[in-house]
């Protein structure tokens, strides 16, 4: 009997004194405690968010759609900080152990802090976007995701803190680190400020079509912090370091108003002058009536003789299309071609070819 009572008392002992002084008891209510904020994470995600976001999923406003998808991970993150806080609250336990466990609820609410101001970033942006008269659209991706790793170093850092461990030593180390990094990286560096000023300037932007000269042609994919990503048009991919486009002139034709048609016509020297009036007449006749082609504004019509050429009588043609995209200007210049060959051919005039005149003298 006495045996049976040695083991009872040691066992309510260690009952009572259980893990590092904490009653056993007390462990396992804020175990329960916990599985119980753990479960109501579990219905708010089924029924609250999944509700949410069938109801935002309705709306045309994309703030909306934006703000619950990016909100979801702090959301259901929030009832595992605040059982956690609750459950060791209810505790009694050491000094030592307190200190431990709060700074571990202080970590979890930094982290929690942190990680909402880093997801609400990217709904924010959607109203900025609203800007787009200041920041072009891949500026302000840029923008967005300097914030974002602004936003998570900072949590980085405070975390730390909190476990005592100083993070001014280590930026030193890491400026020191950067210094020579930065003199055996002067490319990069040159690439990354030359993305940040095509930029700003708006020289182009994802889905226009560029010309470099001596470098590239073709449709910008994207616009990295090193390099442009751009699609030639044999379908090719080519990767463009940022500072090219910063050193040499860019003509981005998808800023162009209308596309312009600048032909010489040669006409053979034994056309008569009339034939040449009613020529040029109805060339401009068929350009002013037809609706693909802007004569008003910033473009212009011509269609006048330019030169009497070794061979022929040249008739200079410069008008602009109403488009600007490349497949319909060639459209549009075929049909016109198709309209000046005919035109020719009804007044009876031909086209002057590049000829030579031979004269061969006899002997008598």
């Amino acid at each position: 009997m006495e045996v049976l009572q040695n083991f009872k008392d040691l066992f309510f002992d260690v009952w009572t004194k259980g893990i590092s002084g904490v009653n056993i008891s007390e462990i396992i209510i804020a175990l329960a405690i916990f599985l119980f904020f753990l479960l109501l994470r579990g219905i708010f995600s089924k029924f609250v968010v999944k509700r949410l976001e069938n109801y935002v999923s309705k709306s045309s406003n994309n703030f909306d759609n934006s703000l619950v998808s990016s909100m979801e991970g702090p959301a259901k993150f929030f009832p595992i900080v605040l059982g956690f806080f609750v459950s060791t609250s209810y505790l009694t336990i050491e000094t030592q152990a307190a200190e431990f466990l709060e700074t571990v609820n202080r970590s979890l609410i930094t982290i929690l802090i942190f990680w909402t101001f880093h997801q609400i970033i990217g709904p924010f942006s959607v109203v900025v976007r609203s800007v787009g008269d200041l920041l072009s659209r891949d500026l302000l991706n840029w923008i967005i995701k300097a914030i974002k790793v602004l936003i998570f170093i900072l949590g980085i850092a405070a975390v730390l803190e909190l476990w005592g461990i100083k993070i001014g030593p280590i930026i030193a180390g890491l400026g020191l680190f950067g210094v020579a990094v930065a003199l055996g990286a002067q490319d990069l560096f040159k690439n990354l400020i030359s993305g940040i000023l095509v930029l700003v300037e708006k020289r182009f932007q994802v889905g226009d079509w560029i010309y470099v000269d001596g470098v590239i042609e073709g449709t910008v994919e994207s616009i990295g912090f090193r390099s442009t990503v751009v699609r030639r048009f044999d379908k090719s991919l080519a990767t463009i370091p940022n500072f090219q486009f910063a050193e040499k002139a860019v003509i981005n034709n998808s800023q162009t108003t209308n596309r312009r048609i600048n032909w010489l016509i040669g006409l053979e020297y034994r056309t008569t002058s009339k034939q040449l009036s009613d020529i040029k007449e109805q060339i401009e006749n068929y350009i002013k009536n037809n609706k693909e082609f802007s004569t008003d504004g910033d473009t212009f019509l011509t269609v006048n003789i330019d030169q009497f050429a070794a061979s022929s009588i040249d008739i200079r043609l410069i008008c602009f299309t109403k488009t600007n995209k490349y497949l319909e200007w060639m459209q549009v210049k075929d049909a016109l071609a198709l309209e000046i060959k005919s035109i020719v051919e009804k007044n009876k005039a031909s086209f002057a070819f590049p000829s030579t005149s031979i004269y061969v003298e006899k002997n008598k």
